[in-house]
């Protein structure tokens, strides 16, 4: 992985989003002298208390690196402004429902993230900007997001998502989740793959084989790193994804013969 354009005491925090405290994965990354090293890996128990893990967290410049949607499709908020009841929209479904970005991660890696204006993902991107809301009042500081990967100051946010960061190292994104034994062999041999390109101790390997929730806060770490080093691709259109959000995953790599 290439060396991150942060300063020697930057960090970068993974968060696994969800509607729940309880399914938030929670993952501390520092970097010192350009070298990553993840520090810490948890799961929430309740909102104040993630609110306050992240707000201990983030006391030198930090990226704070989260799996959800940060913006809706601007079509849907252009038909929705106007609409009325019984109303018929000129628009199609995938036009309102699914954002530029959404269609230009499938493209590239063709795994589709979930259209957050159609599913129960907007309830996780309301969860998850409520979030960031509440963090800015504890630290009395904006948490503006990151469009370019320029030595981070302060703190930032991107949206990332950890399928899309499975996908472009060439490793299974499906199938890891829950709590069943294939699950569990699966997070077992992700965790080693990303092992082998973040450090991290035994007891956070042992999380992120425990639950998917940590495994997917050290994904969105692997992203936010992608994000600094400057391997995620950027939008064509920056105005647009600055309206909608926009998803930061890096090219996929080729497979290793």
């Amino acid at each position: 992985m290439p060396k991150p354009a942060t300063p020697p005491d930057a960090r970068v925090i993974g968060i696994d989003c969800a509607t729940d405290a309880k399914n938030v994965g929670l993952a501390l990354c520092t970097i010192r002298d350009g070298q990553p090293r993840i520090e810490q890996v948890t799961t929430g128990t309740s909102w104040p208390a993630v609110d306050e893990q992240v707000a201990s967290w983030a006391t030198t410049p930090t990226l704070l690196a989260l799996d959800a949607p940060l913006g809706w499709p601007a079509p849907l908020g252009e038909s929705l402004h106007t609409h009325r009841a019984g109303d018929a929209f000129a628009t199609t479904p995938n036009a309102m429902f699914r954002r530029a970005t959404d269609d230009a991660i499938a493209k590239r890696l063709s795994k589709r993230p979930l259209d957050v204006g159609a599913d129960r993902i907007a309830r996780t991107a309301h969860a998850a900007l409520s979030f960031l809301t509440r963090l800015s009042k504890l630290l009395d500081t904006s948490i503006p997001l990151a469009w370019h990967p320029r030595p981070i100051t302060g703190i930032t946010a991107i949206e990332v998502y950890p399928a899309g960061t499975l996908t472009a190292r060439n490793l299974p994104n499906s199938g890891y989740k829950g709590s069943k034994a294939p699950a569990t062999k699966l997070r077992e041999q992700l965790t080693t793959a990303i092992r082998n390109e973040l450090p991290f101790d035994q007891q956070a390997h042992e999380r992120m084989v425990d639950t998917d929730h940590a495994l997917d806060a050290v994904l969105c770490v692997c992203a936010g790193l992608d994000f600094l080093s400057g391997e995620a691709v950027a939008p064509d259109d920056l105005s647009l994804a600055k309206r909608e959000g926009w998803i930061w995953v890096r090219t996929r790599r080729p497979p290793r013969i």
